[in-house]
């Protein structure tokens, strides 16, 4: 691309009189060696036409010197051929101005400060602008658009009735003979129209009718998937006959006497049968995504001996269930939902409120099929959300139900029937209840937890490995990407995602099939799925320098790259989510984007200017993640909250591609700090990238020693994160840090 350039600065929203306009485009037209001109408001009609005159005269990478990159995208894009680079001069410039104390006069060379930020600010754009390519896409020469949905409950059913209405082919493989999941056996399900009281029938005959009646839905059931390789648009699936082993199963170890007695026929070899899935498909299935829904199972309430778990008359509620649709429900039944004891406050392993809603539900059973029956529910929990309430305070106006808070202390038997013990009730008093069965509000755990139903072919592992985020729910992002995993292509619904209901694993299934829809759509056009959508770059890598160190596919958070005998990363393309976090972690700085790489960065950073000899005029570099910390720093600035004067924010992509080199280079050409600031991540948030501001933390930890070497202190750099919601703490967190390396005073190696 022969690039024409222009830089177009907006003096409105308080530009113009925060800065001297005419000097500033006068110093880049300069500097920058590219026409600079100004307009009172360039997002405006008449601003975007001034900039598509000379658009049309040939120039085709424009810098917009303006308002934040995150608002007005619309109104300066100029199309796909075109490069549109922005210059936060608005949020992070003139807004982002400290105001004097009240009472005291301004710096006396404030207004200098603020002209000098922005100096730099546009310096850094017209550099991106010149060290940017137009990115080229990157297609499959054949996609796939089959989606693949594993299991066929509810969640299952929908997905693929819900994929096939949208038109496209789905394979549905179910383990199991027949149709339907757990809730085919269920007598009822929960109310879902007003008056929110009365229990419907289940709608899994009515899915399975769909699923039946679709000409665009292959059923295999009795079936497991053995291996899943590829990536979106490509992926090969091998199947196997349910319960068999596949020849991907890690072989058990078997020693050299128990060889000798599995050869003589005394003992069962346990390796026997591991490629007897071939029969079903041995060339392998092409797909191109895949909606994981093979449900939960429940969770073991056996650990409760003081409630008697092992009774014929202790069952779970989910044994209740399959008694009540049999039409085999007691007259006198304890509902106990949770195990009570010396930690009396917690509930069952991974009850909820679904496991709440359970309980009013099995206790109405008790008195429909029983004129006198009578129904306990003791809990500690009782969760109710939305329309639910109605439910529960029908079950509280029902005679034959009783509830109260209560901690169990013990269920015994005595003769023929069970006796309940709890303590602490809201009656103010004791309680024994003689019933005929008890029933234990057994969690809802997923199936991830227990089997390993997914088994890809990913040099990370056959499992997913973020299950630990999750107290085992398979999830990528909590926050903002529900049913992703962190493998591209492959979401999840219903019970491996989280608790839910039958009418939120519909809405869920729903969600799930058009996120893999999206996916064979986005991989079709090359461009990359959430967070960066619609990114039609991805890392290009220089093979030659290439030292086989693993460290891109080891950091990789995504599983985007595998790697061969010799360490050498096999990147899948389709996979990838354009975070950088591989190129973050190369050392041989081989890996880029044609709009983000190591050089172009580096030469922002070289871009601005860094005055000697000056304390009032030190500098530090913030890279600043473009998820949470970049749109809290704007709207700190459009509170007015004010920035030192002293920085400059360079915004990337995730913390986790902030390669180690720009904090060098920077203090090494003489700036005085760098700091990172990133999403949050630990138990309560997360980084939209799952590990990038973890591994950015881990990797400023390790830049000590470097730093040492040049004679440096390890406290000019710093990380920090925040949550989008934090934009009063910003400028705390950055002036506190401006703070230490003021203290610190000037980095020595200024001038040289």
């Amino acid at each position: 691309m022969d690039k024409k350039y222009c830089a177009y600065i907006c003096s409105g929203c308080g530009i113009g009189e925060g800065l001297d306009i005419d000097a500033l485009a006068s110093t880049v037209s300069k500097d920058m060696s590219m026409e600079c001109k100004t307009h009172e408001c360039l997002c405006g009609e008449a601003g975007r036409a001034f900039i598509e005159a000379d658009i049309n005269g040939g120039v085709n990478t424009v810098v917009v010197g303006a308002c934040s990159p995150r608002v007005m995208q619309n109104e300066f894009s100029f199309g796909d051929d075109k490069i549109t680079v922005r210059a936060n001069l608005r949020e992070q410039v003139v807004w982002a101005e400290v105001k004097p104390e009240e009472g005291k006069e301004p710096h006396k060379e404030a207004a200098a400060f603020l002209q000098e930020t922005a100096v730099d600010y546009m310096y850094m754009a017209c550099t991106r602008a010149k060290k940017t390519a137009l990115p080229e896409p990157f297609k499959l020469e054949s996609i796939n658009k089959t989606v693949m949905v594993m299991g066929a409950g509810v969640a299952g059913l929908t997905a693929a009735t819900e994929a096939a209405a949208s038109g496209y082919d789905v394979l549905l493989v179910e383990r199991e003979d027949k149709l339907g999941g757990k809730a085919a056996g269920w007598r009822k399900s929960f109310p879902t129209v007003a008056p929110w009281t009365d229990l419907e029938e289940s709608p899994v005959a009515a899915l399975i009718a769909k699923v039946e009646a679709s000409d665009k839905i292959t059923v295999k059931t009795g079936t497991e998937v053995a291996r899943i390789s590829g990536a979106p648009g490509d992926f090969t699936v091998t199947l196997k006959a349910a319960g068999t082993k596949s020849e991907w199963d890690a072989p058990a170890k078997v020693t050299v006497d128990e060889q000798e007695l599995i050869d003589k026929g005394q003992k069962e070899n346990p390796n026997e049968g591991l490629k007897v899935y071939t029969e079903i498909n041995p060339e392998g299935l092409k797909i191109g995504a895949v909606v994981h829904a093979t449900g939960w199972v429940p969770a073991d309430v056996s650990q409760f001996e003081h409630l008697s778990p092992s009774s014929p008359k202790v069952v779970t509620n989910v044994e209740f269930e399959k008694l009540a649709a049999a039409g085999k429900v007691p007259a006198n039944v304890a509902f106990v939902q949770s195990p009570g004891g010396a930690e009396h406050d917690k509930d069952f392993p991974y009850c909820n409120s679904v496991t709440s809603m359970v309980a009013l539900k099995q206790a109405q059973y008790v008195t429909e099929d029983n004129a006198e029956g009578k129904a306990y529910i003791l809990y500690q929990h009782m969760r109710t959300p939305g329309h639910m309430e109605l439910f529960y305070k029908s079950a509280q106006n029902n005679d034959g139900v009783f509830m109260t808070k209560a901690t169990v202390t013990a269920v015994e038997e005595a003769g023929d029937k069970m006796v309940v013990k709890a303590a602490d009730t809201l009656l103010g008093e004791d309680l024994e209840l003689e019933v005929d069965m008890v029933v234990l509000a057994a969690g809802m755990e997923p199936t991830t937890l227990h089997e390993n139903s997914i088994n890809l072919a990913y040099r990370q592992g056959p499992k997913y490995n973020d299950l630990a985020l999750f107290d085992g729910y398979a999830d990528s992002h909590f926050i903002c990407f529900p049913y992703e995993t962190r493998r591209t292509g492959i979401y999840t619904c219903g019970g491996v995602r989280k608790a839910e209901t039958i009418e939120e694993t519909i809405d869920d299934a729903t969600g799930a099939a058009l996120k893999a829809i999206q996916c064979l759509e986005s991989a079709d056009r090359g461009v990359a799925v959430h967070p960066r959508s619609g990114d039609a770059t991805y890392p290009e890598f220089f093979m030659q320098r290439c030292t086989q160190c693993k460290r891109c596919t080891e950091e990789c958070p995504f599983g985007a790259l595998d790697d061969d005998a010799k360490g050498t990363p096999l990147p899948n393309p389709t996979r990838c989510r354009r975070c950088g976090t591989c190129m973050g972690a190369c050392p041989e700085r081989i890996i880029g984007f044609k709009d983000y790489n190591i050089d172009l960065i580096g030469s922002m950073v070289k871009a601005i200017e860094v005055p000697e000899d000056d304390e009032d005029r030190l500098r530090i570099v913030v890279f600043v993640c473009e998820n949470d910390a970049y749109p809290a720093l704007d709207m700190s600035g459009m509170k007015r909250n004010g920035i030192n004067h002293m920085v400059r924010f360079i915004p990337v992509r995730c913390l986790g591609s902030v390669n180690m080199a720009w904090i060098r280079d920077a203090l090494s050409a003489g700036m005085d700090g760098a700091m990172l600031l990133g999403c949050t991540y630990g138990d309560d948030y997360q980084c939209h990238f799952v590990k990038g501001s973890e591994i950015a933390n881990k990797r400023m930890e390790n830049i000590g020693d470097t730093l040492s070497t040049l004679g440096l202190e390890a406290e000019r750099c710093a990380s920090a994160q925040v949550a989008i919601t934090d934009y009063d703490k910003i400028p705390q967190i950055i002036n506190d840090f401006v703070d230490e390396i003021v203290e610190m005073g000037p980095n020595p190696f200024k001038g040289f």
